[in-house]
């Protein structure tokens, strides 16, 4: 896929204390990565404000943001969320994938019928979904595992999957 697309690697969550520090959730593997990536960018693509890691907190690391001094200004930031361009995220090895280069994949089963595309990736803990489908009201969740999703191409933008028996009706991948 492009490697100029833009991934989230962190999300504000909150204000820690009264001083102005913010609490931040990283959404990459090694949770300190997201120190490292350059530059860092709003959802807009504005460069994010200088942070700095003061603390751990939890599962979120405690951050002073350059301008923001103030438990008000911190709480403002909640849910901002930090971008870093794909090209400066580490290159994946064999089998592993970044949730944003599967998303808009084009979903075939070995007959070659037309599921629609990935429409999301979800991981509520019990294992990573793929949620498939044309439209929100004709989607599927298909379990992310060899078994379902034998294969990811990512070069020719498809992916296999094998529903079990009874798993999607039929008109999903019929939509005529």
């Amino acid at each position: 896929m492009t490697a100029e697309r833009k991934i989230c690697v962190g999300v504000f969550v909150g204000a820690h204390g009264v001083r102005g520090l913010v609490k931040l959730r990283s959404m990459t593997e090694d949770p300190h990565g997201i120190f490292s990536y350059k530059p860092l960018t709003d959802e807009s693509g504005a460069p994010a404000s200088a942070i700095k890691l003061k603390n751990v907190a939890g599962d979120c690391f405690v951050v002073s943001v350059e301008g923001i001094d103030n438990r008000e200004a911190a709480q403002a930031l909640r849910g901002v969320k930090l971008f870093a361009l794909r090209s400066a995220l580490p290159k994946t090895k064999k089998g592993e994938y970044y949730q944003a280069d599967l998303i808009g994949l084009a979903a075939r089963d070995a007959q070659g019928r037309d599921y629609g595309k990935v429409m999301a990736v979800h991981d509520y803990g019990a294992g990573v979904f793929f949620e498939i489908g044309r439209s929100r009201k004709d989607s599927f969740m298909l379990p992310f595992n060899d078994a379902c999703v034998p294969d990811v191409d990512l070069k020719t933008g498809t992916v296999l999957i094998a529903p079990p028996e009874g798993w999607v009706d039929e008109k999903v991948c019929d939509p005529e």
